[in-house]
């Protein structure tokens, strides 16, 4: 089977074009070409004149044909490269106790998922409730600004990703990223995100994938436990052989695995109790931006904006403060800002897309680095605190409702006291409330952003 990459139509073109570009580079017969399938698909919209498709396949040719592309020297078509299989080893060792999943979002559901298959015993367990109970309370939350710290964007079935788009990107080349894909496909979602460069399942349908998932995996003898919270757990000879679930239960295990997500800080402080190694790690903190999505069309495609063929436009940007970067992320096309908050008194924002991204605003973070030494502490958990005086001042900034502190970027910009929005109405929920945000951001965080706009 052989591949070809970077094969260029115009975006509005048929895709049976592809078969006579392809035809027409390997200079055989359309009839020829046996078994196209694209692999890859990707826009080019540098030049807003001419937006175009991008596209990879793999497909068959007969030896006699085969042999004659081969001997064109085309740079962009070849064998197509055999999926490698990292395997892991099985063990050799009988399970004397059940491992334990920590945790039931997406590597959680993963870890379960790759140890059902080689028949392991598995119990998973989940602070949070099961997704449609988990939307419930996250609805009160978003409505009436009542937060359960145990379900909610945070926690629950699915974790975080369930609430955050179902963007699935990553700089890391590592094959089983194909494996993701696949799983993801078989349990209900887009089949174009095995094909789509940027692929994105949508939040909306993403919780139905999950749910499919949980219920093979207890198909598969994995035993899921919902509000459930290990408080404790025990080790002997440098291994964890049981945790303690809500302050009471103990589960005996052999491994455990702790998928707990970012905001887990109370199982963060438990390990560091526990005397388990922690090094703080540099990250990015920030703010979300809005813009009408409509604007962002225009900007990325021009007098095409609004075809049906290139939907909501995307963008990336990056840009430097000083030493810091700063960069966009997470970037949510027709989009929504969520009110991602799991601890009580804190305001903190994240972004999600529904499938059809028809939202009227589009919404980014811009983010800024900040490292171990603006901590000003030795404390292997002194970026967690960080985090939490910023969620903290963010909180009263907005009138310690949950209401967002939010500003027009002109003001912003001009250093000018917020008094109202202007034409990009807010989509955060439960509210957000003109506030000048500098005064809930240290100065190389406030500083940064601006510099990055």
């Amino acid at each position: 089977r052989l591949a070809a990459t970077n094969l260029s139509l115009p975006f509005n073109a048929d895709e049976s074009a592809l078969m006579m570009l392809l035809a027409s580079e390997l200079r055989v017969k359309q009839e020829d070409i046996q078994s196209l399938r694209i692999t890859r698909h990707s826009l080019d919209a540098r030049d807003k004149a001419d937006i175009r498709s991008i596209y990879s396949v793999s497909f068959e040719l007969s030896t006699e044909n085969a042999k004659r592309v081969a001997l064109l020297g085309l740079k962009n078509v070849g064998k197509l490269p055999e999926r490698s299989e990292r395997e892991p080893e099985q063990g050799t060792v009988p399970q004397d106790a059940p491992a334990v999943v920590v945790g039931l979002g997406p590597a959680g559901l993963f870890a379960a998922h790759e140890l059902a298959k080689r028949g392991y015993k598995v119990i998973v367990i989940e602070r949070g409730k099961p997704i449609a109970e988990r939307k419930a309370d996250v609805e009160t939350f978003f409505s009436q600004g009542l937060l359960n710290t145990n379900s909610n964007v945070m926690f629950g079935e699915g974790g975080a990703g369930t609430f955050s788009d179902g963007k699935l990107t990553t700089r890391i080349k590592d094959p089983r990223a194909e494996d993701v894909i696949d799983t993801l496909v078989k349990f209900g979602a887009d089949g174009n995100i095995a094909v789509e460069a940027k692929p994105h399942i949508g939040t909306d349908v993403l919780s139905h994938v999950v749910a499919d998932m949980r219920n093979a995996l207890q198909s598969m003898g994995v035993e899921i436990r919902f509000n459930s919270c290990m408080t404790d757990f025990d080790t002997r000879d440098g291994r964890i052989v049981s945790v303690t679930v809500n302050g009471k239960e103990k589960l005996p295990c052999c491994a455990a695995v702790l998928a707990i997500g970012q905001a887990a800080r109370d199982t963060y402080r438990l390990l560091v109790s526990k005397g388990i190694e922690l090094v703080p790690k540099p990250f990015a903190v920030g703010v979300r931006i809005e813009h009408p999505q409509d604007f962002i069309n225009r900007s990325q495609f021009g007098r095409f904006a609004g075809h049906p063929r290139l939907g909501a436009a995307e963008y990336r940007l990056t840009g430097k403060s000083g030493s810091r970067g700063v960069y966009t992320f997470c970037m949510c096309p027709g989009g929504v800002v969520v009110a991602s908050s799991s601890a009580e008194n804190q305001v903190v924002t994240n972004g999600m897309s529904y499938h059809s991204r028809s939202g009227r605003n589009a919404n980014s973070a811009v983010i800024v680095q900040v490292n171990p030494s603006d901590f000003a502490s030795t404390n292997p958990l002194s970026g967690i605190i960080f985090q939490e005086k910023l969620e903290n001042a963010a909180f009263r900034l907005g009138g310690g409702d949950y209401s967002a502190p939010a500003m027009r970027v002109g003001d912003f910009l001009n250093r000018k006291k917020p008094e109202h929005f202007g034409s990009v109405a807010p989509t955060y929920r439960p509210n957000a409330v003109p506030r000048d945000i500098r005064k809930c951001m240290p100065p190389a965080i406030s500083n940064g952003i601006e510099d990055g706009i």
